[in-house]
């Protein structure tokens, strides 16, 4: 039974792990009582545009910046970055 127990924890603990390492701060650099919702967007997607993504539309989705990426095959992905660092969150 404990031997049950051990392994759903441990397989549940696993599962959990690429949530945790995709959580960002939720700290953005414009306050959201000078700035609308848009003009955040819009200043979040410049600055990705500005490290050199293709940035086809940006917005703020839980505490990080979700972004839809264009790839050179034209395609577009949807990634995740930290709002702070700009760091692509995998």
């Amino acid at each position: 039974m404990t031997r049950t127990i051990a392994l759903s924890l441990a397989a549940l603990a696993l599962m959990s792990a690429p949530a945790l390492a995709a959580a960002c701060s939720g700290s953005f650099a414009l306050d959201k009582k000078y700035y609308s919702e848009r003009d955040m967007n819009e200043y979040n997607m410049s600055l990705l545009q500005g490290r050199g993504i293709d940035v086809t539309r940006a917005e703020m989705w839980g505490g990080c910046i979700r972004a839809w990426v264009r790839l050179p095959n034209g395609q577009e992905e949807m990634q995740f970055f930290e709002p702070l660092t700009l760091r692509r969150v995998e």
